[in-house]
């Protein structure tokens, strides 16, 4: 089964730390702003994301500034419970893909972010107590109904995205790949997105700072040659690296996770840094700290 992806830029814009950035409504708009200027009109959320409050500042941009909606996507995800005094039943941290509650949060969503649809709407983490069935026939109507235009997954196996693909049209899978983290590579998950044409969104292609920061053995290589590489290209490390995930032929799109302007146009630099098979390698060797076989 097919599906139409969304036009999403080829950088998205995270949300998930939104709250920390003790911006005001003129801030967050003017953010907001800046980061269409750059190119960058796709922006993800999740329904848990600052204890379930970052959707609603976002909101709160939109609604100061109505215009700004038309000019970008948004994604959000639903599927985990946590425990927080804004949800006084949930007694328990888990995930719930149950039709009631993937069609309650979607509701929230929409509420919180003062619009009437949800561009890509995603299953954060794969629930083994819902049947694909269930999910399917949520998406399918909350699609009849307008609410949301796209469907995808987000940390799901190859396998359990062929489950729900073959009963509903996805269209992403968000996952984790940086330097550091090369399972994807491995696990056939990147393999699925190149064979359905289908471009996996990437959560923490940086990983989550630690490649700049962490000072294990494996971390200091590939420092290294991103580094060199960077040097040779005329570009910071963090492109280099965002270049790096964006090199596979599935065309990932990586996500940011910084409030700075300057780290996202250092991520839309990476659109125009082309690796060779050699350069890309030589990450993939430094972090795997063996030749390939």
């Amino acid at each position: 089964m097919s599906a139409m992806l969304p036009m999403l830029s080829p950088v998205v814009a995270g949300l998930w730390q939104m709250h920390t950035w003790g911006h005001d409504v003129a801030a967050r708009v003017r953010w907001i702003e800046q980061v269409l200027e750059l190119g960058i009109t796709s922006f993800d959320h999740a329904d848990i994301y600052g204890g379930y409050g970052v959707e609603a500042l976002f909101g709160e941009a939109l609604a100061a500034a109505p215009g700004l909606r038309q000019r970008m996507q948004i994604v959000t995800k639903c599927g985990i419970r946590l425990v927080h005094p804004s949800q006084p039943g949930v007694a328990l941290n888990h995930y719930d893909s149950s039709a009631p509650h993937i069609r309650a949060s979607v509701q929230r969503s929409l509420r919180a972010l003062r619009t009437d649809r949800i561009d890509l709407l995603l299953i954060h983490r794969p629930d083994p107590l819902t049947h694909p069935d269930e999910v399917a026939e949520a998406f399918t109507r909350l699609r009849q109904a307008g609410e949301v235009l796209h469907f995808g997954v987000s940390n799901h196996s190859a396998a359990q995205f062929a489950a729900l693909h073959r009963r509903v049209a996805l269209v992403t899978n968000q996952i984790e790949c940086s330097p550091l983290q090369m399972k994807a590579l491995a696990d056939g998950t990147l393999d699925q997105a190149a064979d359905l044409g289908l471009p996996p969104m990437i959560w923490s292609p940086l990983a989550r700072g630690r490649l700049f920061t962490a000072e294990d053995e494996q971390a200091r290589r590939v420092r290294s040659v991103l580094g060199d590489l960077a040097t040779q290209h005329s570009c910071s490390r963090a492109t280099l690296a965002l270049a790096w995930v964006m090199r596979h032929p599935s065309r990932p799109v990586p996500i940011t996770g910084s409030g700075r302007i300057e780290a996202l146009a250092e991520a839309m630099a990476a659109t125009r840094i082309e690796l060779s098979r050699a350069e890309w390698t030589a990450v993939w060797r430094a972090s795997m700290g063996h030749d390939v076989p």
